[in-house]
């Protein structure tokens, strides 16, 4: 069982491709923490500020040690949110399976 996170961002106007470039960042350093399974970018086709961030993580406990690095607070927090006109972070957590 695997704890994702969806985080769906809004980039201001004209400041998709810095967004982009960050978020490649971004995502190699992600796929190098211990308990990161996934991290995938993906972009809108018809809106180019919509972002859309697939995030795999082992446990909730790796993806809330991933918003503590370094990179997260200095990459994202710092850089990435404030080109942003909105941002969605959905955590969700497998359901469990049931028999028939």
């Amino acid at each position: 069982m695997s704890f994702t996170v969806i985080a769906r961002y809004r980039c201001l106007p004209g400041r998709q491709d810095t967004v982009l470039g960050l978020l490649d960042r971004m995502a190699a350093a992600s796929r190098a923490e211990p308990g990161c399974l996934g991290y995938r970018v993906h972009q809108g086709t018809e809106d180019p500020r919509a972002l859309a961030l697939y995030e795999e993580y082992a446990t909730e406990a790796d993806f809330t040690a991933h918003c503590a690095t370094a990179h997260f607070q200095d990459i994202v927090l710092a850089q990435v949110v404030p080109l942003l006109e909105s941002r969605d972070v959905l955590r969700c957590a497998p359901r469990p399976e049931v028999s028939a």
